[in-house]
């Protein structure tokens, strides 16, 4: 015996209401919304009184994109603070925010071939990759620091011999910490990626950009960082 479906009446803030369910398969949720909504402004005519919402998971996603609007732009600014309390001089917090955008690159091409799309998770995976190549760089950059003072210990500004023994010194040193660090990273991330069941296709969107990142930050802090530094503290009288 099967029974009749039994009307019902359904309101939303105390008015009456229709749901139409849409199952999204192959593209980001996103982009679908926004062409619904789009084809529904262009093609229905609402009567007076009706009014069409978006809910389900893109009203979630939508309340997370206007937190990250906020979010991100406050990481970006509290990791500003923090270089420049470590170093007390603008131009080298400068030096490591302008080099942020390098080492995230490794992160987008990591999650065009694993055939990721945006969101909320690999959004916060790429914040956790800043801070983590922020780090990279304060370490390297306090080396270099370190081993130049070593050859001017009165202050005093150093000759383009001095200059490039110290960055040549001080890059070595981090060679050797920063291939541990790097392997013991990927050690922790690359099972996340490749993990299966209950919330791994959240932590593997969150772990990805870190795991593609941390191809490109280690050689920025190895490689652009100290070039950079370089140009930075040359004599004057070598400066165009």
């Amino acid at each position: 015996f099967e029974s009749a479906p039994t009307p019902m009446l359904k309101s939303e803030n105390a008015r009456p209401s229709g749901w139409v369910y849409v199952d999204v398969r192959g593209r980001d949720l996103a982009s679908v919304a926004n062409e619904l909504r789009d084809a529904i402004g262009q093609q229905v005519k609402l009567e007076p009184g009706v009014s069409i919402t978006y809910s389900g998971q893109f009203e979630y996603m939508e309340r997370a994109n206007a937190r990250l609007k906020v979010v991100v732009p406050a990481t970006l600014l509290i990791i500003f603070v923090l270089l420049y309390l470590t170093f007390a001089r603008v131009e080298e917090a400068g030096l490591i925010m302008a080099t942020l955008p390098f080492a995230l690159t490794g992160g987008i091409w990591f999650l065009y071939l694993l055939n990721y799309n945006l969101s909320i998770a690999t959004g916060v995976g790429f914040i956790a990759l800043a801070g983590v190549a922020a780090e990279f760089g304060v370490v390297m950059l306090i080396y270099l620091k370190q081993a130049l003072a070593e050859r001017c210990p009165d202050g005093r500004n150093p000759t383009r011999e001095e200059l490039l023994d110290a960055i040549r010194e001080g890059a070595v040193l981090r060679v050797r910490p920063k291939a541990m660090t790097v392997a013991v990273i990927l050690a922790g991330l690359v099972p996340i990626v490749w993990s299966s069941g209950t919330g791994s296709e959240v932590m593997s969107r969150i772990a990805a950009p870190m795991l593609g990142g941390m191809v490109t930050a280690p050689l920025l802090s190895l490689f652009v960082i100290p070039a950079a530094y370089v140009l930075m503290r040359r004599p004057p009288r070598e400066r165009v």
